[in-house]
C-alpha cells in the first residue's frame, strides 16, 4: 500500500502529518515547506520533516543526527506504491538542490509517483560537515597549508566524521523507505551518488524497482589519480573538435599555442586585475593564478554551454590580452563552488572509500603532471587522508555487483571525470541494463534533450524492453562561441 496521504486541500493547508511505519521506530512529521536550488535558484513546493537517525548505527541509543527529508506529493490522488528517490554528488553535495535545479526532467514522474529527497548525512540540511578552512587550503596546494586546514576542519566538527561514509548513509535511505510506508524506490543517482545507488541495491536489492545512474563511478573504482587524466582527455578532445569546425578554426587556428602561452604566463606571473564581480558588478581587485585558469577550464568543460566558450576565452586572453572572460568565470565559479560541497562529509567518503585503495603511485606522477591539473588535487586528498579518520566501509563495498534490477546507465560523450567506459564497466554487474550515451554531452545527462522523456517512460514501465531511445542519437554538443556575440549564425 502507498503511504496514507491527506487531501490536496489539507496539504495546500500546510497542517502537519505524522507518518510511522511497523517496520521502523522512527517518526517523520511533514508540514508544507518550500525547497531552494543552488545558489538559491529555483522554488518547489513540497512536505518536510526531520528523520532522527542514529549517529552511529551501532549505538542506536546514542547521539541522534537530524536528516532533512522532503516529499513533492504526486499529482495523482492515488500515487504508485513506489517513490522515486534522488541521489547527489561531490560527495557532499545536496540531494534537494539537486531536485530544484532539475526538477524538469523528473516532471514527468510527478504525474503518477512522490518523489522523494534525503539530503544524506553530512550534506545540506542534514548535519553539514562544512570545512570553509580547507577550500581555499586546497586550491593552491601546499602539504602544511593542507595539514593545518585538515585539523583546523576536525576540530570545528559537532559531530564524529567517521560515520558518514557510503556503508552508513544507505541505512537511512532504507529506514526512510521503511518510516514512509513505500514498497520500493525507483533510484536516481549522478555522479558519487551513483555509487551510493549501486551500494544501496547491494544491500537492499528487494527495496529497489528500477535504477537509474548518470555519470557511473562502477563499485570497484576509486576516484583520484584519473580525474587530472579524464580532464585533459575532455580538453584535447575540445580542442580537437574546434579544429575540424571551420568557424572554430578559422577564429582560432592557434588554439593549442595559445593556451600553453596563456598557461606559462600564469604559472609565472599572476596577474593583478581590477575585475568585476560576476554577481554585484561592483569593481574589485583580482589575482588571476594559474589555478583559476586550470579549475575554469575543468568545470567549464561539466556542461556543453559553457565548453563553447572555452576557445574564445583562450584566444582573448592569450591573443588580445583581453583577461575579462576568463577571470569572470574564474570568479563566477568560485562563487558556485563555494559552499555547494560539505567537505567534512567529502573528506569522510574520499579517506574511507577511496585513497586506501591508491598504492604507491610513483608509476602515476609524471602522467599526472602531463596533464593541465597536475598532481596537486592527488597529493591533497592523500595529504588530507593522513588524518583524516577512517569510517565503516562494509566487507564487499568494492566487489562488483551481481544485480537482477533493471538499470539505465546514462553518460555524456564528452564528460570530464566519469566517461562512458565507467559505465560500461559497472554495466557487467547488471543482468537486465541499457547503456546510453549522449553526444556532445558532459557530466550528468539527466535533463539534457529528450533524457527526461526517457527517463519517465523507463521508470513508468518499469523495464528497459521496448524502451524508446533512438533521439538520444539526434543530440549535438553546443556551437563554439567565435566571438563575444556567440556561434556563427
Amino acid at each position: 500500500m502507498p503511504p496514507t496521504r491527506p487531501s490536496t486541500a489539507i496539504r495546500w493547508l500546510g497542517l502537519a502529518l505524522l507518518l510511522t511505519a511497523n517496520t521502523a521506530a522512527a517518526e517523520l512529521r511533514l508540514s508544507r515547506c518550500e525547497l531552494t536550488g543552488s545558489q538559491n535558484s529555483g522554488r518547489v513546493s513540497a512536505d518536510c520533516g526531520t528523520l532522527q537517525v542514529a549517529e552511529n548505527p551501532d549505538e542506536p541509543d546514542g547521539r541522534q543526527l537530524g536528516l532533512f527529508v522532503a516529499r513533492i506529493p504526486a499529482l495523482s490522488p492515488e500515487p504508485a506504491a513506489d517513490a522515486l528517490t534522488i541521489i547527489n554528488g561531490g560527495p557532499g553535495a545536496s540531494s534537494v538542490s539537486l531536485y530544484v535545479d532539475l526538477q524538469h526532467a523528473f516532471a514527468s514522474v510527478l504525474r503518477e509517483r512522490d518523489i522523494v529527497l534525503l539530503d544524506q548525512r553530512g550534506t545540506g540540511r542534514s548535519g553539514a560537515l562544512d570545512c570553509p578552512m580547507l577550500e581555499s587550503a586546497v586550491d593552491t596546494y601546499a602539504e602544511d597549508l593542507v595539514m593545518q586546514a585538515t585539523r583546523q576542519c576536525l576540530e570545528s566538527l559537532d559531530n564524529d566524521p567517521r560515520y558518514f561514509t557510503t556503508s552508513v548513509a544507505v541505512k537511512d535511505l532504507e529506514t526512510l523507505r521503511q518510516v514512509l510506508g513505500y514498497r520500493q524506490w525507483n533510484l536516481y543517482g549522478v555522479s558519487y551518488g551513483t555509487r551510493v545507488a549501486q551500494h544501496y541495491v547491494r544491500r537492499y536489492p528487494q527495496s529497489v524497482r528500477t535504477l537509474i545512474i548518470d555519470g557511473v563511478v562502477a563499485p570497484e573504482a576509486f576516484l583520484g589519480p584519473d580525474i587530472a587524466l579524464n580532464a585533459q582527455r575532455t580538453l584535447d578532445a575540445l580542442l580537437d573538435r574546434c579544429s575540424e569546425e571551420s568557424g572554430c578554426a578559422n577564429a582560432f587556428p592557434q588554439l593549442n599555442k595559445q593556451l600553453e602561452t596563456l598557461s606559462v604566463q600564469l604559472k609565472e606571473n599572476p596577474l593583478q586585475l581590477e575585475q568585476a564581480d560576476p554577481a554585484t558588478g561592483r569593481m574589485a581587485p583580482f589575482e588571476l593564478t594559474y589555478p583559476h585558469l586550470a579549475s575554469t577550464l575543468r568545470l567549464l568543460s561539466y556542461a556543453p554551454e559553457t565548453a563553447s566558450l572555452i576557445p574564445l576565452m583562450i584566444s582573448e586572453a592569450s591573443e588580445h590580452k583581453n583577461f575579462v572572460p576568463l577571470a569572470s568565470q574564474a570568479m563566477r565559479i568560485e562563487k558556485q563552488v563555494s559552499g555547494a560541497i560539505s567537505f567534512g562529509m567529502h573528506n569522510s567518503v574520499v579517506c574511507t572509500e577511496d585513497v586506501p585503495f591508491y598504492g604507491d603511485l610513483t608509476d602515476r606522477w609524471r602522467e599526472l603532471d602531463a596533464t593541465y591539473l597536475g598532481r596537486d588535487q592527488v597529493r591533497a586528498l592523500q595529504t588530507i587522508c593522513k588524518v583524516w579518520p577512517a569510517g565503516p566501509l562494509d566487507e564487499d563495498f568494492k566487489q562488483a555487483l551481481n544485480s537482477k534490477v533493471p538499470a539505465l546507465l546514462l553518460s555524456g560523450e564528452f564528460d570530464p571525470i566519469t566517461p562512458p567506459e565507467y559505465a560500461h564497466r559497472a554495466a557487467a554487474g547488471f543482468d537486465d541494463h541499457l547503456e546510453l550515451i549522449a553526444r556532445g554531452q558532459g557530466h550528468g545527462v539527466a535533463g539534457r534533450g529528450c533524457m527526461p522523456q526517457v527517463i519517465g517512460d523507463f521508470i513508468t514501465a518499469g523495464r528497459l524492453d521496448e524502451l524508446e531511445t533512438g533521439c538520444i542519437e539526434r543530440m549535438q554538443p553546443q556551437p563554439f562561441f567565435i566571438d563575444l556575440l556567440g556561434p556563427t549564425p
